[in-house]
């Protein structure tokens, strides 16, 4: 069972994929917007979750007030998922889902900067490929943004493009997180 730690709809659960999806435990989660709320980066954010699965990062995030989220998940029946929980949980003004390979998206530079950029992909996703979407969201991101990767303790630190510079590193049994910020020029 997933469901969302604090907020608004914390306690609420949320649906989950029958398969393809690796949902982010909820103590990681807990961990993880402990240290986002520390560094002042979700209330009234614009908050971009690539590789979303259920959504659970991503309404999280809207559940702790940010102003607006983009979910992002490729597979059909999570993306589905995803729209199923936005509705359940009345987030349909502030949650948008976007059936999209994250890859693609990335690439597009959004009408508004993100604020927040949390990105979860499958453990086995490529780092030529992950280096590809750090990429594209470093070109999307305002002054203040933080950037979050979340991978298996095994693989290495993402190759950060060199709009990123790194913040700080979390880990949390087999998962580690990434903290990235705009690099000052």
């Amino acid at each position: 069972m997933t469901r969302i730690v604090a907020g608004t709809v914390g306690g609420r659960t949320l649906a989950v994929p029958r398969a393809g999806t690796r949902p982010t435990s909820e103590r990681v989660r807990e961990a993880l917007f402990s240290r986002l709320e520390h560094l002042d980066v979700i209330e009234g954010a614009r908050v971009l979750d690539l590789y979303a699965g259920s959504g659970a990062l991503g309404i999280e995030a809207a559940s702790r007030g940010a102003a607006h989220v983009t979910l992002v998940e490729s597979a059909r029946d999570a993306a589905d998922v995803c729209r199923r929980n936005v509705t359940a949980l009345g987030l349909t003004g502030t949650v948008q889902v976007v059936a999209e390979k994250a890859e693609r998206f990335a690439q597009r530079a959004g009408a508004e900067p993100w604020d927040l950029v949390l990105i979860d992909p499958p453990y086995d996703l490529p780092e030529d490929d992950l280096a590809g979407v750090l990429t594209g969201v470093g070109h999307a991101l305002s002054m203040h943004a933080v950037v979050v990767v979340e991978r298996a303790s095994r693989t290495p630190e993402p190759a950060w493009p060199t709009t990123l510079v790194l913040l700080d590193r979390r880990a949390y049994g087999d998962t580690v997180m990434w903290f990235a910020e705009l690099a000052v020029p």
